[in-house]
């Protein structure tokens, strides 16, 4: 386990993101800023931003290469049955199942009440960046994306893994007839030096804050403390299963393009897959708990009925 300094807690939303006392934006990674945390917890890495942004807006969109998505849709099933939920590069934590809370649904593009994947992070977080790439893959096996764009994380001085290749979330649309996928990417990676952090994209609704300051704390996700409440990467699944940070650390991604990880999908030897692979076996796993176990060809497989067994769930 390694920490910085202790941070101030961020305040409440309508307060506005968090501020360095040195000068520099919460959340970067440096060991001098006040008002910031990484921590690493068994493999659960998380980084602390504030919730509750002032304006939406979105600068600088490029759209995701379609060959590249592609790849994260078609990676083959001797791939995900091969890697399973073992990786040679870095430990990889699964959701953390919950109970007793009120189903989180949402209606689908058709009119469907489904059962909801929801997700916060930006743009400029490394573990944010991490993330993304099982969850994309995850929930490919039950739908289709579109609308995602290319991004990094920030390559602020001193961040840590700066300009980890990723996606964003802030165009993405994502069309199933299994779940339903809500996000918001709540600042971009460019450091504004007028507003001392990071520019605000987009801000999440009543019910979507209730439920990160809810569920994204040491009440519900073990392992953390109250000081590491209100963490980003954070997903709900369907309130059943929850996500702080990232399955595996960003570092895995070090020194790579977006399209070479892409490419490496396909390689079941590859270090880099093995820990996107089997963070995604994992995320789909309690997915398919969330639809009843269908599509049958996806959570009858064998990678997926031994990411069941790791987290004790049929």
């Amino acid at each position: 386990m390694a920490k910085t300094p202790p941070s101030k807690k961020s305040p409440a939303a309508k307060n506005g993101p968090a501020k360095g006392a040195s000068g520099r934006p919460a959340g970067l990674f440096t060991w001098l800023a006040v008002g910031l945390v990484v921590v690493v917890v068994a493999a659960l890495v998380i980084i602390k931003v504030a919730s509750g942004t002032t304006s939406s807006t979105k600068v600088g969109f490029q759209p995701a290469d379609p060959t590249v998505v592609a790849a994260l849709a078609s990676i083959p099933a001797s791939v995900f049955n091969k890697v399973g939920v073992t990786s040679t590069v870095a430990p990889v934590t699964p959701p953390q199942a919950i109970k007793g809370q009120p189903a989180l649904t949402g209606p689908s593009g058709t009119g469907a009440v489904l059962p909801e994947v929801f997700y916060v992070g930006a743009e400029y977080c490394p573990f944010c960046a991490a993330q993304r790439w099982p969850l994309i893959i995850a929930l490919s096996r039950f739908g289709t994306w579109s609308g995602l764009g290319n991004t990094s994380s920030s390559t602020y001085s001193g961040e840590y893994a700066p300009g980890t290749p990723t996606f964003t979330f802030v165009n993405a649309k994502y069309h199933s007839k299994y779940l339903v996928f809500r996000s918001v990417e709540e600042y971009n990676n460019v450091f504004n030096s007028t507003l001392n952090f990071y520019s605000p994209l987009q801000k999440p609704t009543k019910t979507q804050n209730a439920i990160f300051h809810k569920y994204d704390t040491s009440t519900y996700v073990k392992g953390i403390t109250a000081a590491q409440d209100l963490s980003i990467p954070f997903m709900s699944i369907g309130n059943r299963f929850l996500v702080s940070g990232a399955s595996f650390t960003p570092l895995a991604l070090a020194n790579l393009t977006r399209g070479a990880v892409a490419t490496g999908l396909s390689d079941s030897t590859s270090p880099v897959t093995d820990a996107i692979v089997a963070s995604a076996n994992y995320q789909t796993a309690a997915f398919c708990s969330l639809t009843k176990n269908r599509p049958g060809s996806v959570c009858n497989s064998p990678s997926v009925k031994a990411a069941k067994r790791a987290m004790s769930i049929k």
